[in-house]
């Protein structure tokens, strides 16, 4: 690999114009494919196999209407007056009549003349109306949220002293948002770079490199939304990690070919040997993540799957830029890589690393290895304990800004109607030839009400064409609570005796129903997701680094990172401790997908810094430094410009923090903590502590096993030691991946 990525390197840096130009011209041809084929994205979530997403199948084929999104108005009357006054019931029948208009709503469910139940307040101070609709919540048009809202406006200034709130499923407002904030960790890496580089050009050209690379990987999910369904979470994750590994790939070769510099290199043979050598690690770093990514198509759950596939595409667009664009703006940028004011480059500018602050921790560290891990390992599995809280769900209006429509309603109808109002189940069952629709549906309608944990069932009905009974049940408890999860396995539970007293066969729906299974199937998947993630780092670090113990450690800081990031997560987010300080607008659960999207991408970055700085220990101790003391060398070698890609990771992941999207906020806050964690914790104080304690152990492996895994160079040592024979640089060589000295 390390030779295929020499020559790029090589022809990269010669053939710079053309290079960027390719580049820059893929970039303004995707942005003009994307503006004009883009459809939108859909947050709708499916679940293949599941028993809602069967009946919701079912109810799509008889009574479309019954399975698009809905609307609601809440009149809430405040001057002693209550919603069953004539003039109230008045003023609600004509905006009805003005909603049934609309071209998208499919009917009115008055509270007084539909049949339904409960749908006035028990003090007779509220009335909901429902309004289904005709199309799914990813097709209401900004028109009919208008047109709804506008209609409430009127209702509230008809009735004096009332209150009218307009929201519901098609006014969830959860789609992330990009703003200032996520400026803000931008311009922390510029200024990390610029205190590294000591070089404006030096800090610009991975911010160029990364900016370059989001562009290209955002507009591409965009583009692909005229033929695919994807998430609107799946862009802003894509530009999250695309800032993030963008800016670490192309630092990580420029540092090496700064370095490279300062030793005397040719220009443009320096810029290939970084390219072949740090270049090497990027592309398993790369690699290592790309995989981890795309594992999430195992879940089957298609949201999910387009995630994986955006977030993977956009870790592959780092790889490909940080490997060809970098090394043109290197041969762009000549020596003004440099620090200012650099006089003799080998007493200027000594190589990135090797500062007295790292030297110093390292000796901390490992002055007293075992105090060090059981510290670290004691300090992790303290913030790992709340992990087992963790409720995972899927957010819905609760979990909007307060002060939004979404949210008004949303607190109005819990408020007068109960938590379990807001997030009602759907069950349907097919209606046997012969039976007499009506009373098979009152009959279902009324073994539901007795079943424990239903407050009331407000709507039964069967379809037009009678083949299908479709029964409104309203929990007692939150869509989002525990019993209602219970509520819901319960039902599904006791479907035969159900049937056998009503002759029906039940399958339970909605909304609230599709993301319990979707949480449920996620559950699930986490511990084989989880030991396919560690099976995965195990082999690679044994092929890159010819040793047994030292990818077992590094499986074990993975969960060890893992752990304690649910752990704070869920103190956070599900605790609601600090909820008020980072924006949580409703703590009791984390979106579904937190903990494998936190699996798949904190291992890649994982395995990136262990590779930067174990590789560094391993090169040390390959050219005849004792165990202990290449611990110290390799880490002093590698220990800033790791220091400086994690910074900047954290920086980025924290500016998402702040967006209110309660799908992106988790993700970004858990990636965040990770990163820290991960880099600071286990990589730079729990993996030099535990390689000293392993001296020349860390290094074995069975010969025979040596001899049987492939060589793919990651390191570059081929190209290294050729290019230092033939042109006594000072660089130290790069060991050939074998079994050293072991």
């Amino acid at each position: 690999m390390s030779r295929f990525l020499y020559r790029l390197g090589h022809f990269s840096a010669r053939r710079r114009g053309l290079v960027v130009a390719v580049w820059v011209l893929l970039a303004a041809l995707l942005a003009g494919s994307a503006a004009l084929f883009a459809k939108g994205t859909d947050d709708a979530f499916g679940i293949p196999g599941s028993e809602s997403q069967q009946a919701l199948d079912a109810l799509q084929d008889v009574a479309p209407a019954a399975a698009g999104t809905s609307a609601q108005l809440v009149v809430i009357t405040t001057n002693g007056a209550t919603v069953n006054a004539p003039a109230v019931m008045a003023a609600i029948g004509g905006a009805e009549q003005q909603v049934a208009a609309l071209p998208q709503v499919a009917g009115v469910l008055d509270p007084w003349r539909s049949g339904v139940q409960g749908a006035i307040s028990a003090d007779s101070r509220a009335a909901l109306i429902s309004i289904p609709l005709k199309v799914a919540l990813a097709d209401v048009t900004e028109a009919t949220k208008s047109d709804l809202a506008s209609i409430a406006h009127d209702l509230e200034h008809a009735l004096p002293g009332a209150e009218v709130k307009v929201g519901g499923e098609a006014f969830s407002d959860l789609m992330p948002k990009i703003g200032l904030t996520e400026l803000a960790g931008l311009a922390v890496a510029v200024i990390v770079l610029l205190l590294l580089f000591r070089s404006l050009t030096s800090a610009g050209v991975p911010v160029f490199t990364a900016l370059l690379g989001v562009g290209l990987s955002v507009g591409g999910v965009y583009l692909a939304t005229a033929f695919a369904v994807i998430p609107s979470s799946a862009p802003m994750l894509g530009l999250m990690l695309g800032l993030a590994v963008g800016i670490d790939y192309s630092l990580f070769i420029l540092s090496r070919h700064r370095q490279q510099l300062t030793a005397g290199a040719d220009r443009i043979e320096s810029i290939a040997r970084a390219t072949a050598t740090a270049g090497s690690a990027v592309v398993f770093a790369g690699l290592t993540v790309i995989i981890a990514l795309l594992g999430l198509l195992v879940t089957g759950i298609p949201t999910l799957t387009s995630m994986g596939l955006a977030a993977a595409a956009t870790v592959a667009v780092a790889v490909v830029i940080a490997i060809t664009l970098t090394p043109a703006l290197l041969s762009f940028a000549g020596t003004r890589v440099r620090p200012w004011g650099w006089r003799n480059a080998e007493t200027k500018d000594a190589p990135v690393g090797r500062t007295p602050v790292a030297t110093r921790w390292v000796r901390f560290v490992t002055a007293r290895p075992i105090l060090t891990v059981v510290a670290v390992v004691g300090l992790l599995g303290i913030v790992t304990l709340p992990a087992t809280g963790m409720r995972l769900a899927l957010p819905d209006n609760g979990n909007n800004e307060h002060g939004s429509a979404a949210r008004e309603t949303f607190d109005a109808v819990t408020e007068h109607f109960g938590e379990g109002a807001t997030g009602p189940l759907l069950v349907t069952a097919k209606l046997p030839t012969g039976t007499d629709p009506r009373t098979a549906v009152t009959a279902l309608a009324a073994e539901l009400a007795q079943q424990p944990g239903v407050a009331s069932v407000p709507l039964a009905m069967p379809d037009e064409s009678g083949t299908l009974a479709m029964v409104q049940v309203v929990p007692t408890s939150g869509p989002q609570s525990p019993a209602t999860v219970q509520l819901v396995h319960d039902l599904r539970e006791r479907a035969a005796q159900i049937a056998d007293k009503t002759g029906l066969s039940i399958q339970v729906t909605g909304f609230t129903a599709i993301g319990i299974d979707v949480s449920t199937r996620l559950a699930d998947a986490l511990l084989p997701f989880g030991l396919v993630v560690v099976g995965l780092s195990l082999l690679l670090l044994l092929i890159a680094f010819r040793s047994i113990l030292v990818p077992i450690k590094a499986a074990i800081g993975y969960l060890l990172s893992v752990g304690a990031t649910i752990g704070i997560t869920t103190w956070v987010f599900v605790d609601g401790n600090l909820a008020d300080f980072f924006g949580v607008a409703q703590p009791g659960s984390v979106i579904s997908f937190f903990p494998i999207i936190l699996m798949g991408v904190l291992f890649g970055l994982a395995m990136d810094y262990e590779m930067f700085l174990v590789s560094r220990m391993r090169e040390a101790y390959a050219h005849g430094i004792d165990a202990k003391r290449a611990v110290h060398a390799g880490f002093t070698s590698a220990a800033q410009v790791v220091t400086a890609a994690a910074l900047i990771m954290f920086a980025v992941f924290v500016s998402f923090v702040p967006d209110p999207s309660p799908s992106i906020k988790p993700i970004a806050f858990g990636l965040a903590v990770g990163v820290f964690i991960d880099a600071f914790l286990v990589r730079m104080t729990l993996v030099p502590a535990v390689m000293t304690l392993l001296g020349r152990s860390a290094w074995w492996i069975p010969k025979w096993l040596d001899r049987v895994l492939p060589n793919i160079d990651i390191e570059g040592a081929a190209i290294e030691r050729a290019a230092t024979n033939k042109s006594d640089a000072t660089e130290p060589v790069e060991p050939e991946p074998t079994s050293a000295r072991g």
